[in-house]
């Protein structure tokens, strides 16, 4: 089978993230009369009523789920259109761990930083590469589900920005570290497998790296790169 061309992969892109959108709107519409049958049926204090009140809510779940599938494809396949601008990465990490320090302390995590003050500021996408670092952080949260430490490094050399995250939780069994960035791929009971394979793409795009190096009993540590002058224009 002959390689896909750039021009290829992008009408193909373009039909199926138009499809997970227009599936969007219908999935909306069948929620909401989900949640308004649901209010009709509260008022029916009988057995069948109250059954049919647990379909209803299990109907409205999996219309739930469905919806985040799509919001978190169409999020993976929409990821090179980059709108840079020069950034201060230490600020953009300080934002990020800002909105789940208060839960992760209250779990007993503590962040740790080891910020170099004399980064020179990257050309990215502030809301792609926000999204990138904060599915990082949520991963090394939840690996450590309470008492531990998440540590967070810059640093420059060989002409990039270097940003590790390193935390204390259980580590990675090489045969699911093998897999973390295949899209559909997850340990969790909850998750779909995008979210890595989305931040690979984003990192991808900006030209730079990710890699995540993990043994079994000693956590894991995350080290992207990215160019301070950012991806270079294409044509």
């Amino acid at each position: 089978m002959e390689d896909q061309s750039p021009k290829d992969y992008a009408f193909l892109t373009f039909l199926v993230g138009g499809l997970a959108h227009e599936l969007r709107n219908p999935l909306s519409t069948i929620g909401l009369h989900l949640q308004l049958l649901q209010e009709d049926w509260k008022e029916i204090d009988t057995q069948v009523g109250r059954r049919s009140l647990r379909k209803l809510e299990v109907m409205r779940n999996e219309t739930q789920r469905l919806q985040e599938i799509l919001d978190n494809f169409l999020r993976f396949i929409r990821i090179d259109d980059l709108k840079l601008a020069a950034t201060d990465i230490n600020a953009l990490l300080d934002e990020i761990t800002g909105f789940v320090s208060n839960e992760a302390k209250a779990a007993g995590i503590e962040f740790l930083k080891f910020y170099d003050y004399n980064l020179p500021r990257c050309m990215v996408d502030v809301n792609f590469i926000k999204q990138a670092m904060l599915n990082i952080i949520i991963n090394a949260r939840q690996a450590i589900e309470r008492d531990g430490q998440i540590m967070i490094r810059t640093a420059t050399g060989g002409g990039s920005v270097r940003i590790e995250i390193t935390d204390t939780g259980p580590g990675i069994e090489p045969e699911v570290l093998a897999k973390i960035f295949k899209p559909y791929f997850s340990t969790k009971d909850s998750g779909i497998g995008l979210g890595l394979p989305t931040t690979k793409r984003i990192i991808d795009e900006h030209e730079g790296t990710i890699e995540v190096r993990s043994e079994p009993g000693h956590g894991t540590n995350v080290i992207v790169t990215l160019k301070p002058q950012g991806p270079e224009k294409k044509v």
